[in-house]
């Protein structure tokens, strides 16, 4: 059976992921940027490179997993890397654990990033479609409740003539 050599491993994984949520965390900065000059071409020439990243990510998570089985294999914690990481003989000089509480962080943010993300697209989605909804109504009104006629108290936004 191969020795593993459990720092180095931890210590690449966490590099490789730092740098992919580094470069996660600047093209989330220029997606705010563009979201918010409303290019839809900026946009949409992001989309190569947020695929390789998630790609990336992925690969992280892969890298996580095998180590996390061989750590199980070898009768050591394999429930997470932090919990992998305290149970080895400390020789470093707390690199790792510091290494693995900016990883922790930058996953917050980058959470974060995601979610505010996410609401201005839906905030943007719903207001295209209350704008496609009232130039299909001309800007009337529907009655909520009963058959009536349309209301007449709306300015219409498309048509002056009421």
């Amino acid at each position: 059976m191969v020795e593993i050599n459990w720092e180095a491993e931890i210590a690449g994984l966490l590099g490789r992921l730092g740098a992919t949520q580094e470069k996660l965390l600047q093209l989330f900065t220029r997606k705010r940027e563009l979201l918010l000059q409303r290019d839809h071409q900026g946009l949409t020439a992001l989309v190569t490179e947020e695929t390789a990243l998630v790609t990336e990510l992925e690969a992280c998570q892969e890298q996580r997993q095998a180590l996390l089985v061989q750590a199980a294999a070898a009768g050591l914690p394999a429930d997470s890397i932090a919990s992998l990481a305290d149970a080895l003989p400390s020789e470093d000089d707390g690199t790792m654990s510091q290494s693995l509480a900016e990883a922790t962080k930058r996953s917050h943010l980058l959470r974060h990033q995601s979610v505010a993300q996410w609401v201005v697209v839906q905030r943007t989605l719903l207001h295209l479609s209350h704008m496609l909804e009232i130039i299909a109504t001309g800007g009337q009104l529907q009655p909520t409740y009963g058959t009536g006629k349309q209301t007449g108290t709306s300015g219409a936004l498309m048509d002056q003539a009421v």
